[in-house]
């Protein structure tokens, strides 16, 4: 410093004393501006005041030299103590320079500056809040100070200020909320901890509502929350638990739509803190916002469902994020099933707030829960853009809800509990808004006949439960049920018909194709034929499944959709089915099925009658499909009664046949009727017929014991002997045309002959006997 400099009105006792390396020569120099100051007060003499302020910053507080920077600060000290509450009319002119040495490198020149501005604030109070945004900058620097000493200082100046703001009812929080904003995404965790503090105190203060601004900070809360400082940690639970106490006490006055968004990206995160506590709002929200969640359920959803298969190491999150889940779906509701959806044009999204940038690029990024979608697959889908919460009432747009759902479903990593919700889900959307979910089915219907190959019972119950719902909805009643995939089925929608009473004579027409009768329940819709076309598909390209889950997934079909129609649509199919050996197999499940099934116990009533038209038009067209494989045909014959045709099959029949059918539950009455021996003789005579097939075997020995048991051979007499009149033989029914029936065996029988040649590689003679 230049001594020769004139720094009037300081005297040069002063100015040395304040450029001396002691601090008690320092202090000495202090009072004596503090009382030349409070001269110049006593005169009214501004002037000079101001250039004592400037000299004291300029010439010192600002000085290269590290002495003069300490009595400069001691100085400016002096002069707010000695202006007293006239200091507000200085404080820029004084808090300034003071900032400026928080970034001194020297620690001590630090402390003294915290000390400095401690003395300032004192004496200014309430003056100072049109500068709390510099001072809180300031502060916020000051709290990550490596020296603890600095530390200390600022902590005792933070204090201070934080009493000034709760006093005060002038505290500027719309001005504040921008750095705030900018501020709480430090990753220094005294810098954290100074934020979470402030929050604390500001939502504390009655005449301050935090809560109109928290879309601004709450994605900042959810990172502090996980630090690594547990003390930090609770910290910023505390101050989440008080918002979300506010936000139920006052739900009317919340910006939910404004911070789903935010839920959405930190219900998504790996911390199990930040994710359980995100997941505890968005049910909160889900609950006290109602429907005006609804667009953002797309998000919510792949926010959710990956944490109803946590295991129990997570057990708290998977809890509530299944109450989320439940509490959306209760919230789509028949009214949202609009014949004609809105325009997107009407239903125009708000323009997102620029102050809202931070949050929406990371949600942007983060993708789909875990990984399991891909990033167009976040892209292709709004989540995370805000919609307006002023319109109402608000409309359920389900392109991005079932694209989340297809990607879940699709993902075969994803847990079973997840699987589980996502078809619930669906089943849900179809009964609740089956017109909206019918524009999906395409989509939608190769991945649920994909997953009919789980692995879980359960989900293969639940998928079928929404296949069967495709099936038979109203809403899927279309003229053209779209085209039907694969070679193997070329079944035509126009082959498919309703049987109509006219039709009923072509039951005994020579030549006629008895299976184009088909199912008359009206609630089977277009896409029923097209499942049963897929799902026969299935079984054959995917065969462990008809082996392992067949029997099952039928079964449970019956349950859920017309027994009959399912067995009508089946044999249509089939009797057209290029894979001779697979419509073999597939007959013989069929029938196993019909003859041993609890859910097929009507069905099983209904064949055993002929005398309706529909009950012959089943008959006929089973039996076409039936043979291809002999075994099956003949168990259709004695369930259905038809014992003499059941005869005539056997004599065309090589080299052998087991009896296993007759163990089966329908198998009993059989065994009875085998008592009533005048009324059934070709019942009897067929039998005898498969017991001459058989090899000497354990078939054999059961059947020709079951056979030893017949009351009186000698009653074993056709109507071509005067002895034996039978009262009736109910099950040939005129109306029938056995003769064309058994001439369709044969061809059948035929075609399969032939094509176990073609496989062999035989060019002998083909043999025209029925092999099985």
């Amino acid at each position: 410093m230049n001594p020769e400099k004139d720094f009037a009105p300081l005297t040069p006792n002063i100015v040395r004393a304040l450029n001396d390396k002691l601090y008690e020569k320092r202090k000495v120099a202090a009072l004596e501006i503090e009382k030349l100051v409070r001269e110049f007060v006593a005169q009214n003499n501004t002037v000079q005041i101001k250039h004592v302020i400037q000299t004291l910053s300029q010439e010192f507080a600002l000085s290269q030299h590290p002495h003069s920077r300490k009595g400069g600060l001691i100085g400016l000290a002096a002069c707010s103590i000695a202006l007293g509450k006239d200091s507000g009319l200085y404080l820029k002119e004084l808090i300034e320079p003071v900032l400026t040495c928080f970034n001194d490198a020297d620690s001590r020149l630090r402390y003294y500056a915290c000390e400095a501005l401690y003395n300032i604030v004192k004496v200014a109070r309430g003056a100072v809040l049109p500068h709390f945004n510099v001072l809180f900058d300031g502060l916020s620097k000051l709290a990550a100070d490596p020296d603890p000493n600095v530390k200390s200082g600022s902590e005792l100046l933070d204090r201070l200020l934080k009493d000034i703001v709760t006093e005060s009812n002038k505290f500027d929080l719309v001005g504040f909320i921008p750095l705030l904003r900018e501020r709480i995404y430090s990753n220094n965790q005294y810098a954290r901890q100074f934020i979470i503090s402030w929050i604390l105190v500001l939502e504390s203060v009655p005449d301050i509502n935090l809560l109109d601004y928290l879309p601004e900070i709450l994605d900042g809360l959810f990172q502090i929350l996980g630090d690594n400082g547990k003390e930090i940690r609770k910290m910023c639970e505390v101050v989440l638990g008080e918002f979300l106490k506010e936000i139920k006490k006052n739900p009317s006055s919340v910006k939910f739509a404004e911070m789903a968004n935010i839920l959405v990206i930190h219900c998504q995160t790996t911390d199990d803190l930040i994710q359980l506590t995100a997941m505890c709002w968005m049910r909160e929200f889900i609950q006290l916002a109602g429907r005006v969640m609804l667009p953002y359920s797309s998000g919510i959803l792949t926010a959710v469902l990956p944490c109803l298969a946590y295991d129990d190491r997570k057990k708290s999150i998977k809890e509530v994020a299944n109450v989320c889940n439940q509490s959306l779906m209760k919230l789509v509701t028949p009214e949202d099933d609009e014949p004609d959806e809105p325009k997107p044009v009407v239903q125009r999204q708000a323009e997102p707030n620029p102050d809202d940038s931070v949050a929406k690029q990371e949600g942007t990024a983060t993708g789909g829960p875990d990984g399991s979608c891909d990033s167009s697959f976040s892209s292709s889908i709004s989540v995370f853009t805000p919609a307006s919460t002023e319109r109402a009432p608000v409309t359920l747009h389900l392109d991005g809800i079932v694209q989340v759902l297809n990607c879940h479903l699709s993902d075969m990593a994803i847990g079973m509990m997840t699987r589980i919700a996502v078809l619930k889900w669906l089943y849900h959307l179809y009964i609740k808004t089956p017109r909206k979910m019918f524009r999906h089915t395409d989509s939608l219907f190769p991945i649920l006949l994909q997953t009919l190959s789980d692995e879980s019972d359960e989900v293969i119950l639940k998928d079928l439960e929404v296949l069967a719902e495709i099936a038979s909805s109203p809403a899927g009643q279309t003229d053209d049920p779209g085209p039907l995939d694969g070679p193997d089925f070329r079944v035509s929608h126009s082959e498919l018909q309703v049987p109509t009473p006219g039709r009923a004579n072509l039951l005994n027409t020579p030549g006629t194709k008895g299976l184009e009768c088909s199912p008359s329940t009206p609630t089977m819709n277009s896409y029923f034929y097209k499942f049963m076309i897929n799902l026969l598909k299935r079984f054959s390209s995917e065969r462990k499944l008809l082996e392992a889950r067949g029997a099952f997934i039928i079964r449970q079909l019956c349950l859920l959709l017309n027994a009959e129609n399912i067995f009508h649509s089946m044999a249509d199919i089939l009797l057209r089915e290029e894979d001779l050996k697979f419509a073999s197999t597939m007959v013989h499940t069929l029938n196993t099925i019909l003859l041993t099934s609890t859910e097929l116990f009507q069905l099983r009533n209904q064949l055993k009658d002929l005398k309706t038209l529909e009950s012959q038009n089943l008959f006929c067209c089973l039996y076409r499909s039936w043979c291809h494989n002999p075994v099956t045909t003949v168990s259709l014959c004695f369930l259905t009664q038809n014992y003499r045709h059941a005869y005539d099959l056997i004599q065309k029949l090589y080299p052998s046949l087991s009896p296993s059918f007759l163990s089966s539950h329908w198998g009993t009455d059989l065994r009875l009727q085998l008592l009533d021996v005048k009324n059934n003789p070709y019942l009897i005579k067929a039998l005898y017929g498969l017991l001459m097939l058989l090899p000497q075997s354990g078939a054999f020995q059961l059947l020709s014991h079951r056979l030893q048991c017949v009351p009186n051979p000698e009653l074993l007499q056709t109507e071509d002997s005067p002895q034996a009149t039978p009262k009736s033989q109910k099950a040939d029914s005129p109306s029938i045309d056995y003769a064309e029936l058994l001439r369709h065996f044969e061809k059948v029988q035929k075609k399969h002959l032939e094509v176990r040649h073609q496989r062999s590689g035989r060019g002998d003679h083909l043999d025209r006997r029925v092999v099985l």
